[in-house]
């Protein structure tokens, strides 16, 4: 197992990078930094009442009542009532059969975390919590994952929160998945979609303690009513976010998310869509649904658990309902969270660490030895391809193959000519100039040309490293954003306890693992 610099890969943001590196410009954007340190003074700030904790675990046991679950899990579903226990979180959406591995480290990450701080700071309880984000409905981003090269797609005409999404049929589509472990199969035979999640997360993370959350519940969200009725009344988030959303964006970041007037979705069986304030009240928009001031705020007391957060809300949710000290999310996660802090200041809500995820690749053996018949670096794989094997078969190459110091002998060249042609007549120059560039354009083709000649000549070791670099980096983009964990379970049961082994939750570097 080796470790590469983020910022050396190339595959990271500016602001995500400058984040994780503490630059001065972005502190006001979050409470404390990601370091272990840290985390003592916001077990000291964080305040969560016993009557949140006591919501909080009755809503847990009835989540898990027709679970068999660990004694990890148990015990930690005990210890959340106990006001020295605090939760560690990472959420996703409820892709199938996990999804991209980046959810697998995203887990991995919390769990890590929780064991850290034990170690710290053993006078806590530290609880790795995963947040499904049931009330999600956007249900093409979940609805397909990739295995072994393909791509597989389940099709259902269902609307509304996918948590909600009822299984019945779906044994067809996992008979089209080769080699499906038995603990999927019995997962996806539960009635909904949410509760088929729970139970494939309880079997794979179960013996870690990890908790599974869903928050598409009613005492949950009885615990919002307040910030549900601000936000729709008085708007509050709105101006919040976009102030801080202005100040990130003339530091010269690219921000993620934007704050509507209402960030509230009005949630019911198949039906999941954005309320909109209206001259006369309140709307859902695609439906016939029509409220009044009046009529909204009753619903709200009476039916917390129709009003569903945004992604600008939705963080703010889970910090309320949760004792929860940081949340572990990838680059564009944590971006949109320091947009966030002025909303959490308004309503007194502690705002968590930012944690970076692990990022990494594996590298199974048969990819391994290929790799190593190239005499390439670890480093040299994160270069753009078409450069590295250009630049491969250029010092492989038994003669010249690059023009640069003839090009550059052209361009001066060229540079007398124009002195010569300014002394004749000044209009000739714009010409000159036209010819350069023409011709320097010409010659960076005849050593494109030069470079593709080569690359036949050498096929084979072209060849090997295209080979360790589509396995890598499938389609161009990272491994753990495309492949499945299936790829290496299946071969490596033990691959989770492995991946645990591996990674260090406060190390923010690339991980490049042997699979």
């Amino acid at each position: 197992m080796k470790t590469v610099d983020l910022r050396t890969t190339n595959k990271f943001g500016k602001l995500f990078l400058d984040y994780i590196e503490g630059a001065d410009q972005l502190k006001p954007f979050y409470g404390r930094f990601p370091s272990i340190e840290n985390f003592k003074a916001q077990i000291e700030a964080k305040k969560f009442s016993a009557e949140r904790r006591k919501i909080l675990c009755q809503a847990l046991e009835n989540q898990y009542q027709d679970q068999t679950i660990t004694d990890q899990v148990s015990t930690n579903l005990k210890s959340l009532s106990q006001n020295n226990s605090f939760t560690i979180t990472t959420g996703h959406q409820l892709n199938l059969f996990t999804g991209p591995l980046y959810v697998i480290y995203k887990i991995v990450t919390v769990i890590n975390t929780c064991k850290e701080l034990k170690k710290k700071y053993p006078d806590s309880a530290f609880i790795p919590v995963y947040w499904m984000a049931s009330e999600d409905h956007d249900f093409e981003e979940i609805d397909h994952f990739r295995f072994d090269g393909k791509k597989y797609r389940w099709a259902t005409d269902q609307t509304g929160a996918v948590g909600r999404c009822e299984l019945e049929g779906f044994q067809e589509f996992i008979d089209t998945v080769p080699g499906a472990p038995e603990f999927f199969n019995r997962a996806y035979k539960e009635r909904s979609l949410a509760s088929a999640v729970r139970s494939y997360m309880n079997h794979l993370f179960g013996d870690y303690g990890l908790v599974v959350i869903d928050a598409d519940d009613r005492s949950l969200k009885s615990l919002f009513k307040e910030v549900i009725k601000d936000d729709l009344i008085d708007h509050s988030a709105f101006d919040l976010v976009n102030g801080a959303t202005e100040k990130i964006n003339n530091l010269g970041y690219k921000t993620q998310v934007n704050s509507r007037a209402v960030n509230f979705f009005y949630l019911s069986d198949g039906l999941r869509e954005r309320i909109e304030a209206t001259d006369s009240g309140y709307e859902v928009l695609n439906s016939t649904i029509k409220l009044t001031k009046e009529e909204l705020l009753r619903a709200i007391d009476a039916e917390p658990e129709k009003f569903s957060p945004n992604v600008i809300l939705r963080p703010l949710y889970q910090e309320v309902i949760l004792p929860n000290l940081a949340y572990v999310g990838g680059p564009s996660e944590l971006a949109y969270w320091l947009q966030l802090k002025p909303i959490f200041d308004h309503y007194k809500e502690l705002f968590p660490i930012l944690m970076p995820r692990n990022f990494a690749i594996v590298v199974p053996k048969y990819i391994q030895k290929k790799f190593e018949k190239t005499n390439l670096t670890i480093e040299d794989l994160f270069k753009e391809k078409h450069a590295l094997l250009a630049d491969i078969v250029v010092s492989n190459a038994d003669h010249k193959v690059r023009l640069n110091g003839q090009v550059q002998e052209v361009i001066d060249m060229f540079y007398r000519i124009r002195e010569q042609a300014a002394v004749i007549d000044s209009t000739l120059t714009a010409h000159v100039e036209a010819q350069q560039a023409r011709t320097k354009h010409r010659l960076e083709l005849i050593e494109k040309k030069f470079v593709r000649a080569e690359k036949r000549r050498q096929s084979e070791k072209v060849g090997q490293v295209e080979a360790v670099l589509d396995y890598l980096f499938p389609n161009g983009g990272l491994q753990e954003r495309t492949d499945n964990f299936l790829n290496f379970y299946l071969e490596n049961p033990q691959f989770i306890d492995q991946l645990i082994t591996y990674f260090d939750p406060f190390d923010y570097r690339f991980y490049v693992v042997n699979g």
